[in-house]
């Protein structure tokens, strides 16, 4: 399964549970707040200061491993 944008933090993680370490390297170091369970990738993401680029890259990176 592709890993999205759209996707719960939580269900990122759920569903390619490597994604944990690229998250934190990306500066999301909250992946067990109460806010992931709500909150999409790029939502948080973007919380964390990531720009688009970023996200894509972090992305490829996910859903690649």
């Amino acid at each position: 399964m592709e890993i999205t944008r759209t996707m719960t933090i939580n269900d990122v993680v759920e569903k390619a549970p490597k994604s944990v370490a690229l998250l934190m390297e990306a500066g999301m170091g909250c992946l067990g707040c109460h806010m992931a369970a709500m909150e999409t990738l790029e939502e948080g993401c973007k919380a964390h200061g990531l720009k688009d680029k970023d996200i894509d890259e972090l992305l490829k990176k996910i859903n690649s491993h």
